[in-house]
């Protein structure tokens, strides 16, 4: 096969995002450029490599094994370009993901945990949703993963092999409210009252539709305000402009003016926080990290 570094690095973006047009704008690429280089690795390859579908592109059997290999090949590559140059790292590069709102609660412990035990070790982090998060793992672009599931936790994706996937905690989802006004004082909220009120939710998605607002309500809810970083969410809530969901893992690090309500009259809405990455033997740098998340339980 012939095969292009560009090409490979094309392979891996599409793989990641899920699709040519947003492989395109993250490459600086046009998406038509994007679409010759796949047809040229398909070529290359004398077999389908991606599978069109109405909800984007995702690799096929043969896409992903070309993925595996496309993964050593460009490390191979970054580091004989660090010993040309001098620039060698000093230090254990682990590139971590994390879903919305695991920085608050759990990477700042981790990390103290880590620079006590670990100096050596770099990691750099990035936030996504759980599906962004894995596609990353997937085409290599992040090394380890903190995802959040939801019962009956089913496996994080379709493909194969499966990921290697370890529990930190189970968590419960709560309601977050202002400490004064019509919850001032409680500790519990039954979910008939939440039907009228405020909503801050963030934007829709498929793998958590209309995050921070109740899963159970039985009724369409009234959302007052969008947003999807967590600060933005709570200090709203501060102010007395609307209510949301929040993990109750959460509560260490509220801003004044607000409080966690348990709902009554439903059943719990229970979330698992995992540590996730593909299968195989970890490096030493990736077990480090692991070990740091998992003690922040």
């Amino acid at each position: 096969m012939d095969i292009s570094s560009t090409g490979l690095r094309v392979l891996q973006q599409i793989a990641e995002s899920g699709s040519f047009t947003a492989a395109a704008a993250r490459l600086g690429y046009t998406q038509s450029a994007i679409s010759r280089q796949a047809a040229s690795l398909e070529r290359s390859a004398g077999t389908t490599l991606f599978e069109r579908r109405p909800d984007g592109v995702r690799l096929t059997p043969a896409g992903l094994t070309l993925l595996r290999h496309a993964r050593t090949i460009l490390d191979c590559l970054t580091a004989a370009e660090h010993d040309l140059t001098g620039t060698a790292p000093r230090t254990e590069l682990v590139r971590l993901g994390l879903f919305l709102s695991a920085g608050a609660a759990i990477l700042p412990p981790a990390l103290a945990r880590l620079a006590a035990t670990d100096p050596r070790i770099t990691v750099t982090t990035t936030e996504g949703t759980t599906p962004t998060l894995v596609r990353a793992l997937r085409a290599g672009s992040i090394d380890l993963a903190v995802l959040t599931s939801r019962p009956p936790h089913r496996p994080l994706d379709g493909e194969s092999p499966r990921l290697h996937v370890e529990t930190v905690m189970d968590t419960e989802l709560v309601v977050a409210v202002p400490s004064t006004g019509a919850f001032a004082g409680r500790t519990e909220v039954h979910v008939d009252e939440l039907v009228d009120a405020p909503w801050i939710a963030a934007p829709a998605s498929n793998s958590e539709p209309l995050l921070g607002v109740w899963p159970g309500l039985p009724a369409r809810p009234h959302i007052v305000h969008s947003a999807r970083d967590w600060l933005t969410k709570l200090q709203l809530v501060a102010g007395g402009f609307g209510v949301t969901t929040v993990p109750s893992r959460l509560s260490p690090v509220l801003p004044p003016g607000v409080s966690l309500l348990n709902v009554e009259g439903t059943p719990p809405e229970l979330r698992r926080v995992l540590v996730v990455r593909l299968p195989g033997r970890p490096t030493p740098a990736v077990t480090a990290v692991t070990r740091a998340i998992t003690s922040t339980a």
